[in-house]
């Protein structure tokens, strides 16, 4: 792990403590000993957890900045990403880890009591059930998704989530583009507008990664998201 604190030093300027690699060592280490029994990740080499999952979701904070009280909502978490990471280098956020596998969420409340992580919280639900919560709706300064679904359905399930004035980052690959040209509408109709798109090279990953960055600019319409499964089905 002390190979992501140089790494993310040279690409991004964070600059990790020893506490923070610490926890994050923490973090794989549980990762590997749950997956052998729980999917949690078809990710296994510790090279490619350390690159594709940690320095991954490191990024997310060299392009939006983390601060005290903000609340962010991590959309399909998977096994913590990129939640966890961004909330072990910025503590004082307030973090939602959602997703619809329980068996999941079991390990990332473990991971939670494990790193002593205050401040953290699980969600089971599915984001076109989180976004109709009264408690989640509109609520989120930061909504977070990483390969969760193309843009056209991710955005039905960010933007609902976030408050006006917050920000929706999916972490995308290389047709991050072209999704997003197809999901034009559906931004538009959910309150959203694209502020911009950042490309970034991860060491030993052939394949670009970007961050699409939206603003949440105005109230979604409460038509959405849909049921659960519609998105999906018939995307806007």
């Amino acid at each position: 792990m002390q190979a992501l604190a140089q790494e993310a030093a040279r690409l991004f300027d964070i600059r990790l403590s020893a506490r923070q690699v610490g926890q994050m060592q923490r973090h794989a280490d549980e990762l590997a000993l749950w997956n052998r029994q729980v999917n949690l990740t078809a990710i296994t080499d510790p090279q490619e957890v350390l690159v594709r999952h940690f320095l991954d979701s490191l990024s997310v904070a060299a392009f939006v900045p983390l601060r005290a009280g903000m609340q962010v909502m991590d959309v399909g978490t998977g096994a913590g990403f990129p939640g966890l990471p961004l909330h072990v280098l910025c503590p004082g956020t307030r973090l939602n880890l959602l997703d619809a596998t329980a068996k999941k969420l079991r390990f990332l409340d473990h991971l939670i009591g494990l790193l002593e992580l205050e401040g953290a919280r699980t969600l089971h639900a599915r984001a076109e059930q989180a976004g109709q919560m009264p408690a989640e709706r509109e609520a989120h300064d930061l909504v977070l998704a990483r390969t969760v679904a193309r843009m056209p359905v991710l955005a039905e399930y960010m933007l609902p989530l976030a408050r006006v004035g917050g920000q929706c980052v999916a972490m995308k690959g290389g047709s991050a583009r072209q999704e997003v040209k197809a999901a034009t509408r559906a931004i538009g109709l959910l309150g959203g507008r694209l502020n911009r798109i950042e490309t970034l090279q991860l060491p030993g990953v052939a394949q670009s990664h970007h961050l699409v960055i939206l603003d949440k600019v105005a109230p979604t319409p409460a038509a959405w998201p849909r049921q659960p499964g519609t998105p999906a089905r018939r995307p806007l």
